[in-house]
């Protein structure tokens, strides 16, 4: 079993964008695809191309033709997506021929913001490059996303979009732009939320971002089209720049310094960098499936697998760039019949609901993909815990932080879910007023969660000390400072909610799991890294904390959403967050009864979007269950789509990133759990799967092995001293 399995390959060309490919190199990211006509087009993400709408927009689209057409009918054609190189690879031949006379080849330089097409060709070809613009005059959006900014308006002005500009009589290529010439919502909702004078700066106003196009030995046709002359070899480069704030001036010296910077290095060279940065990322962590009684690559067991590594690159495409993995399409989003605005169109609109962007991440570690959770890291725990900290003191009047569910990436919370009636100066209750969300603050705590597991595995003390901590302490105050006691010492949690699903509760399962576990993890640091006063801190909230709430029904105690819940709204499970995210109920564990029960008796179930049932199952040991789950997920892709890891469109939007990443944890955690320093090996493992894998564990530890007829076969530790903490299973 090896990479190379689950590479994509077509026989023929696709009709449009919903026929594409992924290409990536962490912060700008293709939609890429061949249609009958020759033409090799491709939509230009990225992951800082904001609007003056807080929109996140295509850069723009650009087409290559060849002429003679290579790929006229009659002939061969193969398309393969290779993601050892994570490159794109069209081979056609004439009516007749045996060999494949011409290649064409699109990547993006994993070093550089650079997107490469060539094209090698035995017969001589001309090569066009052009760019397609969909944005040529200032246009009234028809429809309002929920996280638009005017979106729940009362009487909502008119979301006006501006045009890009091209750029004219270039000498050395051709190009666009888009500037932001105005900036809708960051003052807006920062003084109706009362937070003006708080720590923000406006992300959007003069954004600027788009491309410049060149070739060698290229003739410029007109400021659209670029053409290589006749002959065998083509080489196009698309330099991609956003700059913030920019002027147009300011914005082309830049795209030009990274022309000049690049070019200055061997374009081979600089292939072969690109090529070694993608055989690293590979060589970090690997998990390959086959069913037992497959002697090739077929079966559900490859279909699950298959949608594991496609996954995984999608996130590697666009999972290191400026901002946070859009759990809504990605950088992938593309055209789609009946909606507005080209590819810039994604339901549920352009901001950031933490419980489904937290998914893409939940299994970035036990991959070794750290580098990948920085831009959410950088995000939560900078510009916004700066707001969040801001926020509860001139709410509240005390020191502490917590996260909206629902916020933009300057901080403020959504306008729809915040209530356009009165501003929060003149409010009593300054909070949200939608219930969805009103007392919905598990986010800060899964936030610092997810630290603690990266700190855990790099064992970087820097992270710790400059991110971990300095985000969990007013995390962690808050509560303490919201939140009363009881005659006996403990929180009553009230008012409060169950994530979206029980809005009126006492003592919620998703907080008071969250609190016992971060409160836990950082009271087991070494001593010294807390500081007396927050270990002293931490110590007094951890003997407040009430116990996880339990429920009974049919004779059986499960763990329940909360202490007391009512008004059922939404269809979370929030019992089980005891179980995942926070693992204080798992199969190991003594208590590992209540959350099999609670899942047995859970109100709603599925195996699709951001639904974490596969999840559960998994970390309650329960193989059978999670296999059918992912192998129903992993069959799960947008039928209007072709490429198969696209999913969707689900509860969110295609291709889901929600339904990917957990695909992704519930494999990982098939394999391997961890608890503290112990390792559990095939914990949720079926017998009639087959796999070779390289996990990552806690404390720098990699494992690496295979397994077969139901039996770990070998296994490579590293370092070798933590074989004593490994605990293997039967395989179920």
């Amino acid at each position: 079993m090896n990479l190379d399995e689950y590479d994509v390959i077509w026989d023929s060309p696709s009709e449009n964008a919903r026929g594409s490919m992924p290409l990536g190199n962490g912060d700008i990211a293709l939609n890429a695809w061949v249609e009958a006509d020759g033409d090799l087009q491709f939509y230009i993400g990225k992951t800082d191309a904001w609007d003056d709408n807080s929109r996140l927009l295509k850069v723009g689209r650009v087409r290559v033709s060849l002429s003679p057409n290579p790929f006229r009918e009659g002939g061969t054609f193969r398309q393969a997506l290779r993601l050892r190189g994570a490159e794109m690879v069209v081979t056609a031949s004439a009516p007749g021929a045996t060999d494949a006379p011409v290649e064409v080849r699109l990547w993006v330089d994993a070093n550089h913001p650079v997107i490469h097409v060539t094209v090698e060709s035995k017969q001589p070809l001309t090569a066009t490059a052009s760019f397609e613009l969909w944005r040529t005059a200032q246009t009234a959006l028809p429809s309002l996303e929920y996280s638009d900014i005017y979106q729940g308006c009362p009487q909502p002005p008119p979301t006006i979009t501006e045009p890009d500009t091209v750029l004219e009589n270039l000498p050395e290529g051709i190009g666009w732009y888009h500037r932001n010439v105005k900036s809708v919502g960051p003052e807006l909702t920062m003084t109706f939320q009362d937070l003006a004078e708080g720590p923000w700066k406006d992300p959007l106003l003069h954004r600027t971002f788009g491309a410049l196009i060149r070739a060698q030995e290229a003739r410029r046709v007109d400021d659209r089209h670029l053409e290589s002359p006749n002959g065998p070899r083509h080489r196009f480069s698309i330099t991609v720049l956003t700059k913030h704030p920019a002027t147009q001036e300011q914005w082309l010296a830049g795209v030009r310094e990274i022309v000049k910077k690049t070019e200055a290095v061997d374009f081979h060279e600089r292939r072969k960098a690109h090529l070694a940065w993608w055989e690293s990322f590979w060589g970090r962590s690997h998990v390959y499936i086959r069913d037992r009684e497959a002697a090739t690559a077929t079966g559900n067991g490859h279909d699950v697998a298959r949608g594991y590594n496609l996954q995984r690159f999608i996130t590697a495409c666009a999972g290191r760039g400026a901002y946070p993995i859009k759990f809504n399409g990605s950088l992938f989003v593309m055209p789609w019949p009946g909606r507005p605005c080209d590819a810039d169109y994604r339901q549920w609109g352009p901001d950031y609901w933490w419980q489904n962007s937290r998914l893409p991440y939940a299994s970035s570690c036990a991959a070794g993909d750290f580098d990948l959770m920085e831009p959410l890291f950088r995000m939560y725990g900078g510009e916004v815990l700066d707001v969040c900290t801001y926020r509860t003191k001139r709410y509240f009047g005390f020191d502490g932080a917590y996260f909206p569910e629902c916020i933009y990436p300057w901080g403020a919370v959504f306008m729809e879910s915040y209530g356009w009636g009165q501003r929060a100066a003149e409010r009593t209750d300054k909070l949200q007023t939608s219930g969805f969300h009103k007392w919905e603050w598990v986010s800060g705590l899964e936030l610092v969660f997810m630290m603690l597991d990266r700190h855990d595995h790099t064992r970087d003390d820097t992270f710790l000390a400059d991110r971990v901590i300095p985000t969990a302490i007013p995390v962690l105050a808050f509560f303490d400072g919201f939140y009363k006691t009881n005659a006996d010492g403990k929180l009553v949690m009230h008012p409060s909610q169950a994530v979206e699903t029980w809005w009126d509760c006492t003592n919620p399962m998703p907080e008071l799991a969250g609190l016992h576990a971060v409160t836990a993890r950082l009271l087991a640091l070494p001593v010294g890294t807390l500081s007396e006063k927050d270990r002293r801190f931490v110590e007094s909230l951890q003997k407040k904390l009430p116990d996880l709430p339990t429920r009974e029904e049919g004779g059986a105690r499960m763990l329940a959403p909360a202490e007391r819940f009512d008004r059922k709204s939404n269809s979370e499970n929030p019992e089980l967050y005891a179980v995942f995210p926070f693992r204080l109920v798992s199969f190991e564990k003594a208590n590992a009864d209540l959350g099999v029960q609670a899942l047995r008796h859970r109100w709603d179930r599925g195996d699709c979007g951001w639904r974490q049932d596969d999840v559960f199952m998994a970390y309650l040991g329960l193989a059978q269950d999670a296999k059918d789950n992912v192998v129903g997920r992993a069959e799960k892709k947008d039928p209007e789509c072709r490429f198969p890891a696209f999913w969707g469109p689900n509860a969110d939007w295609t291709p889901d990133q929600d339904h990917g990443g957990v695909l992704m944890k519930t494999v990982q955690s098939m394999l391997m759990q961890t608890e503290g320093r112990k390792i559990f090996l095939l914990p949720a493992w079926p017998s009639d799967w087959d796999a070779d894998f390289k996990l990552h564990a806690p404390d720098r530890t990699i494992l690496e092995g295979t397994v077969r007829n139901g039996r770990l076969a070998s296994l490579k530790v590293t370092p070798a001293a933590r074989q004593k903490d490994i605990t293997t299973l039967d395989s179920q």
